[in-house]
């Protein structure tokens, strides 16, 4: 096989449609524009939302609230979650075992018990955390 004896399969490329090419085309006269008004006009654009001068639903619907520009993404993990791991955890061993996303802060919280001891690195844990992986014969690392 040769690059001029490629061809796309057949009916995968249709022709395009040509308006306003004669009243036999079918699509001539008014091009399917229809008749008069502002969306049969060369140079027609209409603003996203736009919805005929009726007020639109984005100011229709009350605001409330903010978003924080400056807010960290961090991954949290349970105490919990970690009763089932064993030796040292790293946030990569928790992402190797689905537990967090990768590339994000880790923060250990409290919730959930542990009864196994473990040297716990992360970049943040909580108080109740902090406690319970120490009442557990663990220590606790914080990551830079």
């Amino acid at each position: 096989m040769k690059l001029h004896e490629l061809s796309p399969a057949k009916g995968s490329n249709k022709a395009k449609k040509r308006v306003g090419r004669g009243p036999g085309s079918g699509t001539g006269k008014t091009a399917g524009r229809g008749h008069k008004g502002q969306r049969s006009r060369a140079g027609f654009s209409q603003r996203i939302g736009f919805e005929g001068g009726q007020m639109p639903l984005i100011r229709r619907v009350p605001k409330r609230g903010f978003t924080n520009i400056f807010r960290q993404e961090i991954a949290v993990v349970n105490v919990g979650d970690l009763s089932g791991l064993e030796g040292d955890v790293t946030p990569e061993m928790l992402v190797a075992q689905g537990l967090v996303r990768n590339g994000l802060p880790v923060k250990v919280l409290g919730d959930g018990e542990l009864a196994v001891k473990l040297t716990v690195k992360a970049h943040r844990f909580s108080k109740s955390a902090r406690q319970k992986i120490e009442a557990a014969g663990g220590s606790c690392e914080e990551l830079g």
